[in-house]
């Protein structure tokens, strides 16, 4: 298998890339192809400004559409994930963090997943990658949803590490030089045995996450270290998606979807915004999103939008003509972004969890901190641990003009703060009881006066 690099002509169909085709009763189902990268930054690829080597996923961004304010429902690696195979928060699916290899629990039954949603439509379907939503049998992709499951159970960073193909044990521990192309081969095979169906396929690739393994012939090529390496081996692996799609005469029905499951950890970049993985600041849970739909999607596109991973299952379902889940989503359809239709969506605020923390709410332009930990992410605790505490002065930012989340603004608008905080209180009855303790226990904790920005601390 060469190495292709995917050029403007190779992503156009025949006709004119400018006329966008409308979606009617009488077309055939679209496919889907949605690729995760673990742990990307939303500054690590050419189309967000980054120097690396993103050359396929740039030259898709070109034909297609990027979003420039897209969401996790998580800054952290399950809870991200169980958000966006059901379109609901990972605290109303009771996957609020992130899930070990000794864990017997996963994404419940009771949660309708993306590729069941679609099964009704008689989509084929493919969990390619990593799963990380429980790894015993019952909770693993082929009871959620899929016919075919080839990848790791959780990241391949905890040990033991099997490579599975549904439930069966392929090897172990993984070979992780090996993953990225192993992974290609089986979605380019799914691909080729689908082509005559509907077809999901769901590509969750365990890099740019540590440990940082490049198989030998990426190593050292990027120029920007093993991380830069890991990330250019992943854009090879989409050049190649893209080329079996035009190959087998699916490029003009497909949508393809590339984003990341919440912001970078040690290394990788935010784009200059503020926080990494798992934070509620800007650098943990906004990931790039690039959809790319010849003849449906305009090209060149940039969508300011606000828009989540929540929103991916409601999307999905309507463009396959397939029923929505018993359960409330809180996710809502953006097609109307996508086809450049409308410039918003309307949503209620979207929430920012950490475990079962509300910490932030983002309500049209604004962002309201609420809460803070006393210590940052992966970092010892203060003595009588890592808490959640309340900010004595809410801290509002106007993420239009200051995503860096440099300038707090809630003196100036302090209507603007208790709306907010009061749409918050409102929505936290909707949810399970233990969001509802865990905000009144927040917020009933006694700190000192916090700076704005700073961490804050527990009275004495």
């Amino acid at each position: 298998m060469g190495e292709t690099v995917i050029t403007k002509r190779a992503f156009l169909t025949a006709a004119a890339a400018a006329v966008v085709r409308p979606l009617t009763a009488e077309s055939q189902p679209p496919n889907f192809v949605f690729i995760y990268a673990d742990d990307l930054g939303y500054g690590d690829l050419g189309a967000y400004g980054s120097k690396m080597p993103t050359w396929n996923l740039n030259a898709m961004a070109r034909d297609g559409v990027r979003f420039g304010q897209f969401y996790s429902a998580s800054p952290v690696c399950s809870p991200s994930r169980a958000a966006l195979l059901t379109g609901r928060y990972p605290t109303r699916v009771g996957v609020p963090r992130v899930l070990f290899p000794n864990d017997t629990n996963g994404l419940p039954d009771s949660e309708a997943t993306l590729a069941q949603v679609l099964k009704t439509r008689r989509y084929k379907t493919m969990c390619v990658g990593k799963w990380h939503l429980g790894s015993l049998p019952q909770y693993l992709p082929t009871n959620r949803g899929f016919d075919e499951f080839f990848g790791v159970p959780y990241s391949h960073d905890m040990s033991p590490l099997p490579l599975l193909h549904n439930t069966e044990i392929v090897e172990q521990p993984a070979n992780l030089e090996t993953l990225t192309l192993r992974y290609t081969e089986q979605a380019l095979r799914f691909i080729a045995e689908s082509k005559d169906s509907p077809f999901f396929l769901y590509f969750a690739h365990n890099v740019p996450h540590i440990p940082l393994v490049p198989s030998p012939r990426f190593r050292g090529v990027s120029g920007f270290g093993l991380y830069g390496d890991v990330v250019r081996e992943m854009d090879w692996s989409v050049g190649w998606i893209l080329r079996a799609l035009k190959h087998h005469g699916l490029a003009a029905n497909t949508l393809v979807m590339f984003s990341s499951d919440n912001g970078p950890w040690y290394q990788g970049s935010t784009g200059r915004l503020l926080g990494r993985k798992g934070e509620t600041y800007e650098g943990g849970v906004r990931v790039p999103l690039i959809a790319y739909y010849p003849g449906r999607i305009p090209r060149g596109g940039f969508r300011r939008g606000v828009a989540t991973t929540m929103d991916i299952l409601p999307t999905l379902a309507n463009l396959a003509g397939a029923s929505l889940p018993a359960q409330p989503l809180d996710g809502v359809d953006i097609w109307p972004l996508l086809a450049g239709e409308r410039e918003q969506v309307d949503r209620e605020a979207f929430l920012y969890f950490d475990d079962w923390n509300v910490q932030c709410a983002r309500q049209g332009r604004w962002k309201l901190h609420m809460a803070r930990y006393n210590s940052f992410p992966w970092t010892p605790g203060p003595p009588g641990g890592r808490v959640n505490l309340p900010l004595v002065n809410p801290e509002l930012y106007d993420l239009e003009v200051d995503p860096e989340e440099g300038y707090d603004v809630a003196r100036d608008n302090p209507a603007t703060v208790a709306d907010m905080r009061a749409n918050v209180e409102q929505m936290l009855w909707t949810f399970p009881e233990q969001v509802r303790i865990s905000w009144f226990d927040t917020m009933n904790r006694q700190v000192e006066w916090t700076p704005t920005g700073a961490l804050p601390a527990c009275k004495p």
